[in-house]
């Protein structure tokens, strides 16, 4: 990608709103918007005045418009930035950012702005990523988790933790360059430093299973046997009804996906057949349904008919593939005495699982489960990290990253040369470059900024 092209592009998404942006980046920027803005005289940098958007090879007014100017390096990108504000229909739109390109620009490529600012040192790799998370952020704990690392909180702490590790590494090669003038370095010294290295690491990435709910929300799937309220339990989640309720039994025989927000945590709940055996050829398809959907879940709302919790039949734990985490849901509650439940619950499914009694008609013990789901969605991290890492690719990185350092650690416990040591930490190092991209590749960069939309 050039950065000595002027780039343009529609900045809002298309449809009918009362504003939409144009916005123009590059070494032309300004120039570009002074000429179809008919205004001759420098514009201060980031100042914004209103006046009449005119097509360049006729002449026609275009829409009245606010163009406001950015000059470098006080800008997004780093680069002379105009922006211009027009009404916000589909047409006023093509027409100019037809004008612009007309005028010397061209279109932007997707993410290209952002790409931009990070090329011109604006932000970091993380922090570009973090702009993507925050656009597509389905949720407000979603937002939250993006904009710490839009600020920078992440970036910070990598740069700490690689920084520790460039210690170790310069006062092992100062040994190694000039052995006559510099010690080799303590061992005990160099291994303490290495073990806080990893420690440190272990410590972001135990974020990584919060981080990556609020990213990309749970799949809870709610299953159990038939008629035992799977789907008035998801319509009670829901605050409507958006699942089909009947006394027949076998009513669901697909799989109903439905998003929901749960405490800030975004969940993806999905209503299923209901297990028993069957003879028929659609239900069949519907019960290996649920099962395949079970495979791939986060947690399982496992319901029972509290009413019917002596019958041999009604599905338990044991349907729920092993390793996701279940909880129990004693629905109908209104038909029987709520301990009595609870006792024939905790007979079937032993201890371990957590059970919340409910009628979901009346929304009876729907605010229990929910903060039970977001228990369980955000078990074993703390709530009070501020540091999380939301992005599967960091955690990858993270992870080769530890592995180095173990590969080091292991060296200088097993007393091998200590010049050993800086070929392993260094490709530590290298792997938590390319969290903020100081040693990303082209191939990466084009792959991550690819995801982002044209306008940004």
């Amino acid at each position: 990608m050039s950065t000595e092209h002027t780039i343009a592009a529609i900045a809002t998404p298309i449809g009918s709103a009362g504003i939409g942006v144009i916005r123009i980046s590059g070494p032309a920027a300004v120039e570009i918007a002074l000429r179809l803005f008919g205004h001759e005289e420098t514009f201060p940098t980031h100042t914004a005045r209103h006046g009449k958007l005119i097509a360049p090879d006729t002449g026609d007014v275009i829409d009245d418009a606010v163009l406001t100017i950015f000059r470098t390096p006080h800008s997004y990108t780093g680069e002379d930035v105009a922006e211009f504000s027009c009404h916000g229909g589909f047409a006023v739109l093509k027409a100019a950012l037809n004008a612009i390109l007309q005028a010397g620009a061209r279109l932007a490529e997707p993410g290209e702005f952002t790409k931009r600012a990070f090329l011109n040192g604006k932000i970091d790799l993380a922090q570009a990523e973090a702009v993507n998370d925050l656009i597509r952020a389905r949720t407000d704990g979603a937002r939250k988790v993006a904009l710490r690392q839009l600020q920078g909180g992440l970036s910070d702490r990598i740069r700490e933790i690689s920084g520790g590790i460039l210690g170790v590494i310069a006062a092992i090669e100062a040994a190694i360059d000039f052995p006559e003038d510099v010690p080799e370095p303590d061992r005990e010294w160099v291994r303490a430093e290495i073990a806080a290295a990893r420690d440190s690491i272990g410590s972001v990435l135990a974020s990584f299973g919060r981080g990556r709910v609020y990213r990309e929300g749970l799949r809870a799937v709610i299953a159990g046997g038939v008629n035992v309220g799977k789907s008035s339990l998801l319509n009670a989640l829901l605050r409507h009804a958006r699942a089909i309720v009947t006394p027949i039994p076998g009513t669901t025989r697909d799989v109903i996906e439905e998003s929901l927000e749960i405490e800030g945590i975004p969940i993806v709940a999905i209503d299923t057949a209901g297990l028993r055996p069957t003879d028929g050829e659609v239900e069949r398809i519907g019960v290996e349904l649920a099962r395949r959907s079970m495979e791939t879940a986060d947690l399982v709302l496992l319901v029972l008919d509290a009413s019917a919790l002596a019958e041999a039949s009604e599905p338990g734990a044991s349907q729920v593939p092993a390793g996701i985490p279940i909880i129990a849901v004693a629905n109908k509650i209104d038909l029987v005495d709520a301990d009595v439940a609870l006792e024939a619950c905790r007979a079937r499914l032993g201890d371990g699982i957590p059970i919340v009694c409910t009628c979901a008609p009346s929304g009876l013990g729907i605010d229990e489960l929910e903060k039970e789901i977001a228990r369980a969605a955000l078990e074993s991290h703390s709530a009070a990290e501020s540091i999380l890492v939301s992005n599967a690719r960091h955690q990858a990185a993270l992870v080769s990253a530890r592995d180095s350092i173990e590969q080091a650690l292991s060296t200088i416990e097993n007393a091998g040369m200590i010049d050993l040591l800086s070929v392993d930490l260094t490709a530590a190092r290298n792997s938590l470059g390319t969290i903020t991209g100081e040693t990303a590749t082209d191939d990466l960069l084009d792959r991550i900024f690819s995801e982002f939309c044209v306008g940004k």
